[in-house]
């Protein structure tokens, strides 16, 4: 039986970065229009964390019935290292889905019935990422479900059952936001790269090389703060936000330097302190 600390590390504390800074952005939209709920805020940021949860699950669960896990550099996998029965991962994965879907039915109810459409996409590509006879996770999709999910439709679903509208703002403040959460990504599969290759696991790392990986990974910082520098000439407080670039200098400097392997995992760690940095200057610029 799995302890309860290997549980939560199952769960991949440090990508939950990915989940929290998309609803305080948003919600810093919101209160910029001057029409801040905090109690629809908290449900967004309830549905965000159970769905960022729940794949991290879905993901053990179906990477570890494959075989996929059975190699590991990274960070526990429940099922991949035996750690866990993968029915019990795999009930910890549905029950996270099942209380995302129940909080956000309640804010449907108040806001639009629409959004169980876009709840049920989520859930689906949470699932299927890994899941399913042909996961789009292992055909390079992954940073593009990551960016859409993490990015536009958590940024401006907060604001939307805040404001009841779509206002420009939303889309335009997802775009650093999905960014910096692909780039969460981009370091995952590029410490994989070896692994991933030898299991069949075709993810946009794999298809592009380690050089070229790791490019990416400078490409969406520098194209996450260049994004920030358009949102300011209609918001500009959002500038606030360019001084956490200087948190992207330590993983950067492991990236570009050639880190591999174990030495790429503090860089998940530095990948989310700096979207967390990121997410709270920008959010108080937006608010502003």
């Amino acid at each position: 039986m799995a302890t309860l600390s290997q549980w939560v590390a199952g769960s991949r504390p440090r990508t939950l970065p990915n989940s929290i800074v998309p609803v305080a952005v948003g919600t810093g939209v919101a209160i910029g229009y001057d029409h801040f709920v905090w109690w629809r805020a908290l449900l967004a940021l309830f549905v965000s964390l159970l769905l960022q949860i729940g794949v991290n699950y879905a993901n053990d669960y179906s990477d570890g019935i494959r075989g996929t896990d059975e190699v590991r550099v990274g960070p526990m996998r429940l099922v991949g290292q035996k750690v866990a029965p993968p029915k019990q991962v795999l009930a910890a994965a549905l029950g996270c889905f099942a209380l995302a879907a129940v909080a956000g039915l309640v804010l449907a109810a108040v806001t639009s019935w629409w959004l169980i459409l876009i709840g049920a996409v989520a859930i689906a590509a949470a699932w299927f990422y890994t899941g399913g006879s042909r996961p789009y996770g292992y055909r390079a999709l992954g940073e593009l479900s990551v960016f859409v999910f993490f990015g536009l439709v958590s940024v401006v679903g907060t604001a939307y059952v805040q404001l009841e509208s779509l206002p420009w703002a939303a889309w335009v403040a997802s775009i650093p936001v999905g960014l910096l959460s692909c780039s969460m990504l981009v370091v995952n599969n590029l410490r994989d790269i070896p692994t991933d290759t030898a299991s069949g696991k075709r993810t946009l790392a794999v298809l592009l090389g380690d050089r070229r990986t790791r490019l990416l990974y400078a490409g969406c910082g520098v194209a996450a703060f260049a994004s920030v520098v358009i949102v300011a000439f209609s918001r500009p407080w959002a500038l606030l936000a360019l001084p956490s670039a200087l948190w992207a200098v330590a993983p950067n400097r492991r990236v570009l330097g050639g880190a591999k392997g174990p030495a790429l995992i503090p860089v998940l760690g530095e990948t989310g302190r700096l979207q967390i940095i990121f997410g709270a200057l920008f959010t108080i610029g937006l608010a502003l």
